[in-house]
């Protein structure tokens, strides 16, 4: 019981301290410099600590960060007196501390052999032969994982109604029908992988994404459930209330609802919704991206470097098995950061949508294409289950997005705008006469 108490503790306290705290952080100055990149300024630059030859250093601006947790923990924490004091001062948890409890059971890296440890007894190694680089090991973890991190919307839904505020409440409810409307989606669009792989515990859908498929290709979820993971995104994004779909935060219609929060409390809701975007690239990258694996590059016995090939009888086992945790645990890493920074390339690319727009897409679009996947998915895979068939129809539609994409959207032809011509110049004025454009 101690082994597993000290391990779990371990695992906790890199996963959140050293991984999703700084990155999260990190994100916030990445999106300053990123908007500033978009409309052509400098962005954060200004904060400085300390100066070195009479000049301050500001570190590209990387003191920010630290400067807002600064500023957040000073500034005044402000309650309405007609508010519920109690669920306003817990709001601002529920998402955040729900987003972390998600990646408790998020596969960081492979399976390290107990054996390997310092100071492990014999009856130990008997007992636990590997230790997994998984905070908890469910076999539901994909229903575990839903199941919390559908109580996140608690959150911004307490936040609008205990401030005792129409616009932070409006804001709570928007969120709520938001997120009910994506969850939906999200969760529809996961069924396609686990009709796939037939396992709902994330480590086990890893391994199975990373075999060989029969066109050589590994199984990766992209590739067997390009339409699911395309969704997945969409809806992801969505549940994160960001541009485009940040109309429950709506600065220039309603303020939100954390309009009434101030000092930890809006730095809570600041970072928890970095948080979640952290959360939902893991998740992701589980479920679509073969998780921590690299393919052609990383096996249970060898790792390929290119210049030479690596294994336990070459290096050592123990030496093995360090380079392979941290080399998954880097893979793991690069994955996670790539689709964050996609998700703010989104925030500063397309505009906000308005709120029958959101909902039009969710539910007449998301949710039926969800639907049609599930049951295309299970009508290939009963024919073909090697995964070969879905592999092969998976790549014909990616190969489909990308000629959409290539392509553009459809230009108004010479004869449109001849038409359109041709009719404003025979327009007539009020009084009859022919209608001429200066």
């Amino acid at each position: 019981m101690l082994f597993l108490l000290v391990t779990t503790l371990l695992k906790f306290v890199f996963l959140v301290l050293l991984f999703i705290m700084p990155l999260a952080t990190l994100l916030t100055w990445m999106e300053r410099r990123q908007s500033a990149l978009t409309q052509d300024r400098l962005g954060p630059w200004r904060a400085s600590f300390f100066s070195i030859g009479g000049k301050p250093v500001r570190l590209l601006g990387l003191l920010h960060p630290i400067a807002d947790a600064i500023k957040m923990l000073f500034k005044e924490p402000f309650t309405p007196a007609s508010a519920d004091k109690r669920l306003h001062a817990i709001a601002p948890l529920v998402g955040y501390v729900m987003a972390l409890v998600v990646m408790s059971v998020i596969p960081f890296g492979p399976d390290i052999p107990t054996s390997i440890l310092p100071f492990v007894s014999e009856e130990t190694i008997a007992k636990y032969p590997v230790v997994p680089l998984q905070v908890v090991r469910l076999d539901a973890g994909i229903l575990w994982m839903f199941a919390l991190a559908s109580l996140g919307v608690y959150g911004a839904a307490l936040a609008g109604w205990a401030s005792n505020n129409r616009f932070a409440l409006l804001g709570g409810l928007r969120a709520s029908a938001q997120a009910i409307s994506y969850e939906v989606a999200l969760g529809l669009t996961v069924v396609g992988i686990l009709i796939a792989f037939g396992a709902t515990e994330p480590s086990a859908i890893v391994n199975a994404q990373n075999q060989a498929g029969g066109l050589g290709l590994p199984l990766w979820g992209i590739l067997v459930q390009p339409l699911g993971a395309l969704l997945f995104f969409i809806a992801s994004v969505a549940e994160t209330k960001r541009t485009p779909f940040d109309v429950p935060e709506g600065e220039s219609e309603i303020i939100g609802y954390f309009v009434e929060y101030s000092s930890m409390g809006f730095g809570m809701f600041m970072l928890g919704e970095f948080v979640e975007i952290v959360v939902l690239s893991a998740v992701f990258s589980t479920l679509f991206l073969g998780g921590w694996d690299l393919p052609w590059i990383m096996g249970n016995d060898s790792i390929w470097l290119g210049f030479t090939t690596l294994t336990p009888d070459s290096v050592g086992v123990g030496t093995f098995h360090l380079v392979h945790m941290l080399l998954g645990m880097g893979i793991w890493g690069a994955k996670i950061f790539f689709l964050c920074a996609l998700q703010l390339q989104i925030r500063w690319t397309l505009p906000r949508f308005r709120y029958d727009q959101v909902m039009n897409l969710g539910w007449k679009m998301l949710l039926p294409l969800a639907l049609a996947n599930i049951f295309v998915s299970a009508a290939v895979i009963w024919w073909d289950p090697s995964l070969t068939a879905m592999t092969v129809l998976g790549l014909g539609f990616i190969g489909l997005v990308i000629l959409v994409a290539v392509a553009g959207p459809r230009r108004r032809t010479a004869h449109a705008d001849h038409g359109h011509g041709s009719h404003a110049s025979h327009s007539t004025d009020s009084h009859g006469h022919p209608a001429t454009s200066h």
